[in-house]
């Protein structure tokens, strides 16, 4: 007898789905590759600053994040530049200058590597991060801004933590205070 077209089908779907259920690997496969190609290309754009053991840093409200420049560590002990030990903080608290001469020299030679300005080094000067411990005095931190921009290195950063801002209080409760 003739089976009319769609019992076949239906004969046909029947024993399709009695079958075990099969995964494509290929397509699971092209998504994982999109996915590392996505996590390599992103992965660059990240600086990560090595924190030293003896550097407490404060925190910041800020969200503007610094680009890579050249770091100066102060520790309680020592002024770091790029993480060789310039000069001991000690010694540089007892200077009677407002510069500190080895963090010039210092800075003379990293400038000679990179003799070249953009544009925007042109206008604000070459860029540096500073990153001191919470408890180094402003007077030490006053003497390595100078000297940098002295040296050329005017665009000046302070490493911080970066703290989330605080919550905005519930705007009934803000207008009876104002």
């Amino acid at each position: 007898m003739n089976t009319s077209l769609r019992s076949r089908r239906m004969a046909r779907n029947h024993r399709r789905m009695a079958q075990q259920p099969r995964l494509n690997l290929v397509a699971l496969m092209d998504i994982f590759t999109i996915l590392v190609l996505f996590l390599m290309v992103n992965s660059g754009d990240v600086e990560v600053l090595q924190p030293d053991q003896n550097v407490t840093l404060p925190e910041s409200l800020s969200e503007q994040r610094p680009e890579p420049t050249l770091t100066i560590k102060v520790t309680p002990e020592d002024i770091l530049v790029e993480g060789r030990s310039i000069q001991g903080t000690d010694d540089a608290l007892a200077q009677p200058e407002s510069s500190l001469q080895a963090l010039a020299v210092e800075l003379q030679n990293q400038s000679a590597r990179k003799p070249e300005l953009s544009g925007r080094e042109r206008e604000l000067g070459r860029a540096v991060i500073i990153m001191g411990d919470r408890g180094t005095p402003y007077k030490l931190l006053r003497r390595i801004m100078a000297t940098c921009a002295e040296s050329g290195y005017r665009d000046i950063s302070l490493a911080v933590y970066s703290k989330p801002p605080a919550p905005l209080a519930h705007p009934a409760l803000a207008s009876r205070r104002g």
